[in-house]
């Protein structure tokens, strides 16, 4: 059945990938890599900020560590003190969802591309062309071998991303636990059922996310270490509310 709207979305990434095969001259495993490079160098200002942020709460790691700690018997009150430690501090601790938010359109798109009449008969018509030990990049991997490999190398990658994507000197725990470690393998059955291509586009948006996220990490220097008074004063009570004057009521006689 097509589906007019998703031709719509897959025309912007299909032109990228068209336009590094044809003109530049790149094998369409390459040109999936290279549409890679286009979606994050365009995304980047906005993944620099998300760093930046996780940043900030990798500094406060032992602030929020702290705060945890002092109320992990009353969970009402920590969410309280961790929402008001959060706002004090301008962080968002949902700002490192939006980039991977902003490729979810572009592997979607590559993925109804990659079952495309249109772009599976340019494929066929070319000569045939696969890429390091993929065979075809509009198939399932195929043989089993190249199938596991490409699942091993999804997990690795994935794993590698997702530690990368982790506030650092904070644990990890309740959901950000099965995101970081259960998705890689929740994901994996998919690797061997889908199209390669889009495991190429997905394992080379993780390498990206770990080397920039390492780059980037590396040059901002050493993190700045809080000392014991300042954790102190993080878990320090916030002063009550000044007490309204209560008017004076009667009649004057």
């Amino acid at each position: 059945m097509n589906i007019p709207v998703a031709s719509i979305f897959t025309e912007i990434p299909e032109a990228i990938i068209v336009f590094f095969h044809d003109t530049v001259g790149l094998g369409w495993g390459p040109s999936i890599v290279a549409l890679v490079f286009t979606v994050r160098l365009a995304i980047l200002p906005i993944s620099l900020k998300q760093i930046k942020s996780m940043r900030a709460m990798s500094e406060l790691a032992p602030h929020i560590k702290a705060i945890q700690e002092k109320y992990k018997n009353d969970k009402q009150r920590q969410q309280q003190e961790m929402m008001r430690f959060y706002q004090e501090n301008e962080i968002n601790p949902l700002a490192s969802c939006l980039p991977l938010l902003l490729q979810l359109p572009v592997f979607i798109s590559l993925y109804y591309m990659l079952k495309g009449e249109s772009f599976q008969q340019d494929v066929e018509n070319a000569p045939p062309e696969g890429w390091l030990f993929i065979n075809s990049l509009i198939e399932p991997p195929d043989p089993t071998w190249v199938t596991v490999t490409l699942i091993v190398l999804f997990i690795v990658t994935q794993l590698a991303a997702g530690l990368a994507m982790t506030v650092r000197g904070q644990g990890i725990e309740g959901p950000q636990r099965f995101i970081v470690f259960g998705l890689p393998f929740l994901f994996a059955p998919f690797v061997a059922s889908f199209e390669a291509g889009l495991s190429v586009y997905w394992i080379s948006t993780n390498i990206w996310t770990f080397m920039q996220q390492q780059l980037v990490y590396s040059m901002m220097g050493p993190m700045k270490k809080p000392t014991e008074e300042e954790l102190a004063e993080t878990t320090k009570a916030p002063p009550p509310p000044p007490r309204r004057k209560k008017k004076k009521s009667g009649r004057r006689r």
